[in-house]
C-alpha cells in the first residue's frame, strides 16, 4: 500500500479545506475525525473523486503514514490539543512530527515543543490565517517550533500557502512558540485595521454626513492607493449590499462585535512585556464596549451629547480622514512589530521581520500593498528598530495632511 504524506485530524471547515488543498498539490492525505460520520460525509461529499482516504482510529491513521510520520491537528485550541497529543503519542516513534494548525496560545506551544522534544517527537506550532477560502486555495502559514522538522514539512506547507510574486506566504518563523506568537500579533493587527476602518466609516457617515450612496465609492477610490487592502476592498463591497426590502444591509447588522481571544492575548502580552501597543488594545476594548448592547441602548436617550452640524469642505475632509487612517495604520503595524521584537528578546527567537511581512501579503485577512513597504524596509535595514524610522515610511508620515474640521451647533 502506498504510504500517505500527511495525516490530518479534525474535519471542521478548516481541516476539510486544508486536506483538499493538499490533495490539489498532489500530496497523499489521510484524514481522521473523532466522529466517524463526519469522516464518511467528507469522503462522500467534498472529497469525492480525490485521492484523500479516511481512517477510523488514530492507530490506523499513523500506520498509513510514511516515515517520518507527519500528523497535522486541526482541532479546537486548549486541552483538546493536549488530550489528542496524549492519545497519539503511543503510536508515534522518535523523529515523527506533530503540527498544530489551530489558534493555540503560544505559551502552550512553547510547552508542547519542549515536552515532546524530550520524548523524541518534533512539534510544529503553526499559525494559519485566511479562513475557509484561504485554507482551500492558499492561506498565510506561520510555522514555528522544533527547527529540525522544518525541512520535512516545508514542501507541503509552502505548496499549499498563498503565493505572491512567485513567493509562498509561508516561511520558517522561529523556534518553540514563535509561529503562534506571530499569528497572535497578526490577529491583533487585524483587530486594529478593522477598528480604524469602522471609525473612518463613522466619521464619513455621521460626521461629514456623506450620502449613503457615496460611501462605497470613497472606499473603492481609497483602495487604489496606499490603503489598498483586502479589508478596504470588502468594505466598499459591503456598503453596496441591500436587503430584499431595498434597505442597506449595513444598517441591519447588529453593532456588537465578537472576538475569539487572540486580540486580547496580544494586549495582555504587550502589558506583560511593557510594550505600548495602544492601538490594538483600544480596538479590543472597542469590541468589549460594542458587546454591551443592552447598556448602550439604555444610555442612548440619556447621554445624548451636543448635536453638531458639519461645516467644511467635503473633499478636503475626506482626504484628511484618508490620511488619518493611513497614519494610524502605520502606527498600528509599528507597534505590532515593536511587540514582536521585544518578544524575540524575551524568548530568544531569531525572527525575520521582512519574511513576516511577506507571509502576510497574501492569503490572510490583513493582506495589503502596505506590507510590501514593510518587507522593503527590513530588506534595506535588517536591524531596523522601529518602522517609524524607515526611510520610506517616515517621509510619508511627515507629509500626511493635518486638516482642522470646523464644526458648529
Amino acid at each position: 500500500m502506498e504510504r500517505a504524506d500527511i495525516g490530518l485530524i479534525g474535519l471542521a471547515v478548516m481541516g476539510q479545506n486544508l486536506a483538499l488543498n493538499m490533495n490539489d498539490h498532489d500530496f497523499k492525505v489521510v484524514v481522521y475525525n473523532r466522529t466517524a460520520t463526519t469522516t464518511d460525509e467528507f469522503l462522500s461529499g467534498p472529497a469525492k473523486g480525490t485521492a484523500i482516504s479516511g481512517t477510523y482510529s488514530l492507530a490506523e491513521l499513523v500506520k498509513t503514514l510514511r516515515k517520518p510520520r507527519i500528523v497535522m491537528l486541526m482541532v479546537k485550541a486548549g486541552t483538546v490539543v493536549d488530550n489528542l497529543i496524549d492519545q497519539l503519542r503511543p503510536h508515534l516513534e522518535t523523529g515523527d512530527i506533530i503540527i498544530d494548525g489551530g489558534n493555540s496560545l503560544y505559551k502552550d506551544t512553547q510547552r508542547r515543543t519542549r515536552t515532546l522534544s524530550e520524548q523524541g517527537i518534533r512539534f510544529i506550532g503553526t499559525g494559519i490565517s485566511g479562513g475557509e477560502s484561504g485554507a482551500r486555495f492558499g492561506p498565510s502559514i506561520m510555522p514555528g517550533g522544533n527547527p529540525t522538522a522544518w525541512m520535512e514539512v516545508k514542501p507541503i506547507l509552502q505548496a499549499i500557502a498563498a503565493q505572491v510574486d512567485g513567493e509562498p506566504c509561508c516561511q520558517w518563523v522561529g523556534e518553540n512558540g514563535a509561529g503562534h506568537y506571530v499569528k497572535m500579533v497578526h490577529n491583533g493587527i487585524e483587530y486594529g485595521d478593522m477598528q480604524l476602518i469602522a471609525e473612518a466609516y463613522h466619521l464619513l457617515r455621521e460626521g461629514v454626513k456623506l450620502p449613503v450612496e457615496e460611501l462605497s465609492p470613497v472606499f473603492a477610490e481609497w483602495n487604489k492607493g496606499v490603503l489598498e487592502s483586502y479589508l478596504i476592498e470588502i468594505t466598499s463591497q459591503i456598503l453596496q449590499v441591500t436587503t430584499e426590502e431595498g434597505t442597506l444591509l449595513i444598517d441591519k447588522i447588529l453593532d456588537a462585535a465578537g472576538q475569539k481571544g487572540t486580540g486580547k492575548w496580544t494586549g495582555i502580552d504587550a502589558l506583560d512585556l511593557g510594550v505600548p501597543v495602544t492601538l490594538i488594545t483600544e480596538a479590543v476594548f472597542a469590541r468589549c464596549l460594542s458587546a454591551l448592547k443592552a447598556e448602550r441602548v439604555k444610555a442612548a436617550p440619556i447621554l445624548t451629547g451636543d448635536k453638531k452640524t458639519f461645516v467644511g469642505e467635503v473633499k478636503t475632509t475626506i482626504a484628511a480622514i484618508h490620511d488619518a487612517l493611513y497614519a494610524s495604520k502605520i502606527v498600528s503595524y509599528t507597534q505590532g512589530y515593536m511587540l514582536m521584537r521585544e518578544a524575540a528578546k524575551e524568548y530568544n527567537w531569531e525572527l525575520s521581520y521582512g519574511d513576516i511581512a511577506l507571509m502576510w501579503r497574501g492569503g490572510c485577512i490583513i493582506r495589503s500593498q502596505f506590507l510590501s513597504n514593510i518587507k522593503q524596509a527590513f530588506e534595506h535595514n535588517p536591524q531596523l528598530e522601529n518602522l517609524l524610522l524607515d526611510n520610506f515610511l517616515l517621509p510619508r508620515l511627515k507629509k500626511l495632511k493635518r486638516v482642522g474640521v470646523k464644526q458648529s451647533c
